[in-house]
């Protein structure tokens, strides 16, 4: 069942599905992520937990301004013709689906699928949830087949090399200083290219276990390990995981200790970082009977970065119906992945960042049929079609900024996913 929808155009009319999910005895010791076939796989897991599922029972394909309420209508059809059988009852069981969105009106497709298999992790419970047009036979669940390796891979520049895009970084922080904007991200990609098909499962491995604190992700070609929630809302309470101010760690544990406290004390992270937290704050606001914003970041420490990080908590006053989508579009795009003031910085980076983001710093994620779920970020991230995958990274430009450092910063972004492409 796949609908798709233009802007002034409603999706097809959805036939009856049905959802079944059972406790599934499943050894702590194997990973979810090994589970996945080759046939349409998503994910979102972090330490182990999490979500994954692959075959197609229901898509939407969208685009345009109303990408999100398109979803947002197409998902409320959904559930509505949906019958649902949960023995479990944890957020992200029973009907639940995966969506990854543009970053931009224009261009780019957004899609929200519902997979025919999810197995799901939380803490001692695992699930297994069956979704059809009729009551199917559970599978079997087992570890799938080995991916093959990467053939071959090189790495070529995207849209602009270093000199190209420093000189953008330098344009922008001119305009800052012009007192045009407070803050803009610029972001610039990396073309990996191998000699056969990628199997996207290859790098997701890699990622899972490479970055165990982060949220692996894919739906639909776009995967990665983002540092960054969105939100995320679970009876009522809402969640957001706001970064901004990086610094590439040494290796040496003393000296990237040193490197934590220089970045606590840094004017210019903490401007970019107040600006992303308070974008985050007045967006929930208005959904939020009470709210909980840290006067000061923590230092959130990575394998390759670190980060100033607040975590954002508030109660939802109207989570009967403003599902977590939704309260995703209100977030959506923040300080942290486009800029301050937000209208003036995203029409800056179309006109200067030169290159299309495609659902690249986009939200992605999953939701189930009450609303609750976990929406990302999509950074660390890349898009895969065939033997071509495009990398991302992006960094956040303010007064202060230096268009070398900038470089170097968006190098240590790429890493990630350009490790988990070898061999």
């Amino acid at each position: 069942m796949t609908s798709s929808a233009t802007p002034g155009e409603q999706p097809a009319t959805l036939g009856t599905l049905v959802a079944r999910t059972v406790r599934l005895d499943l050894d702590d010791a194997t990973a979810l992520v090994d589970l996945l076939p080759a046939d349409r796989p998503v994910t979102w897991l972090r330490r182990g937990e999490g979500l994954v599922g692959w075959g197609v029972a229901a898509e939407l394909r969208t685009r345009g301004a109303t990408r999100f309420s398109d979803a947002v209508k197409w998902w409320a059809e959904t559930t509505e013709r949906t019958v649902v059988r949960d023995e479990v009852n944890e957020p992200g069981t029973g009907l639940v689906s995966f969506g990854s969105f543009a970053f931009a009106d224009e261009p780019g497709d957004s899609v929200l699928v519902v997979p025919e298999v999810v197995v799901g992790r939380r803490g001692d419970t695992t699930w297994l949830t069956t979704i059809g047009r009729d009551s199917i036979a559970a599978p079997t669940v087992s570890a799938a087949d080995e991916p093959p390796a990467p053939v071959e891979v090189s790495f070529a520049d995207g849209a602009l090399d270093g000199e190209r895009w420093m000189s953008v970084v330098a344009d922008a922080v001119a305009r800052i200083s012009a007192g045009d904007l407070e803050k803009i991200v610029l972001a610039r990609d990396l073309i990996a290219t191998a000699e056969a098909p990628i199997d996207v499962r290859w790098p997701l491995r890699r990622l899972a276990e490479s970055y165990p604190m982060c949220w692996t992700f894919h739906v639909d070609g776009m995967f990665g390990a983002t540092p960054e929630m969105l939100l995320r809302r679970e009876r009522g309470l809402v969640t957001s995981r706001v970064l901004a101010g990086t610094i590439r760690r040494t290796g040496d544990d003393e000296r990237d200790l040193a490197l934590a406290a220089t970045l606590a004390r840094s004017s210019k992270d903490l401007e970019e970082h107040e600006y992303a937290v308070r974008s985050v704050a007045d967006a929930l606001d208005p959904h939020c009977s009470s709210m909980n914003v840290p006067e000061a970041p923590f230092v959130l420490h990575l394998p390759n970065v670190m980060h100033l990080a607040t975590d954002v908590a508030g109660v939802v006053h109207d989570a009967a119906t403003v599902s977590s989508l939704q309260l995703a579009e209100a977030l959506h795009p923040s300080a942290a992945v486009g800029g301050t003031p937000t209208p003036v910085a995203t029409d800056l980076i179309t006109e200067i960042e030169g290159m299309d983001r495609g659902r690249y710093a986009g939200p992605v994620g999953w939701m189930d049929a009450r609303g609750d779920g976990e929406w990302g970020i999509a950074l660390r991230s890349a898009s895969v079609d065939g033997p071509t995958v495009r990398l991302f990274a992006g960094c956040g430009i303010v007064a202060d900024s230096d268009p070398e450092a900038e470089l170097a910063e968006s190098q240590a972004k790429f890493v990630p996913v350009r490790d988990a492409l070898s061999p």
